[in-house]
């Protein structure tokens, strides 16, 4: 999307999380379903869960209304998956990593590591003339940090996308 692109409600991003049994092809039978009836994964993140027969699989995708309510459906579909929730309908807290490689000579060092402490990033790895810097948060955040830094100094940009919990005592489980 666009730096001056606003979302609507109809490609606000969704995140789903589902978990699935973590047998070979699973993932795969998963991303199919969305290849297959053409719609878009934007972020996609998989890891095993505390029981290493489940894994949790957390992905944003910009399709809206009728659509999620057709891919939650399918998903409960498929042999693997256990549970699956749209966690953008309940109160929910969601984080990216961010890695990011930028140019850092003379005075501009100093402006960088400034910005870092604001947005509690932490600079990982010095080179003399560059930084490379790990920052979480929301999407949000992450881009606004890109802005303030300044796109022109971005050397190279490595993001996790987006995992997802939700809030309270509600739990995604077994």
């Amino acid at each position: 999307m666009a730096d001056n692109e606003t979302y609507t409600n109809a490609n606000k991003p969704h995140l789903i999380s589902v978990l699935m049994e973590n047998e070979v092809g699973s993932l795969s039978r998963l991303v199919g379903l969305f290849s297959q009836r053409g719609y878009n994964i934007e972020t996609l993140n998989v890891a095993p869960t505390d029981d290493k027969t489940i894994s949790r699989l957390t992905l944003t995708t910009l399709e809206g209304g009728e659509k999620i309510e057709q891919i939650t459906k399918q998903l409960h579909k498929l042999i693997e998956v256990v549970k699956v929730t749209n966690l953008t309908d309940n109160p929910h807290v969601e984080r990216e990593l961010m890695l990011i490689k930028v140019r850092a000579t003379g005075s501009v060092r100093e402006e960088i590591k400034r910005s870092s402490d604001i947005f509690r990033a932490q600079i990982v790895d010095v080179a003399a003339n560059m930084y490379t810097i790990q920052i979480a948060g929301d999407t949000e955040k992450l881009d606004a940090f890109i802005d303030v830094i300044g796109r022109d100094r971005v050397l190279e940009v490595v993001r996790s996308g987006v995992i997802g919990i939700l809030r309270g005592e509600r739990t995604l489980s077994v």
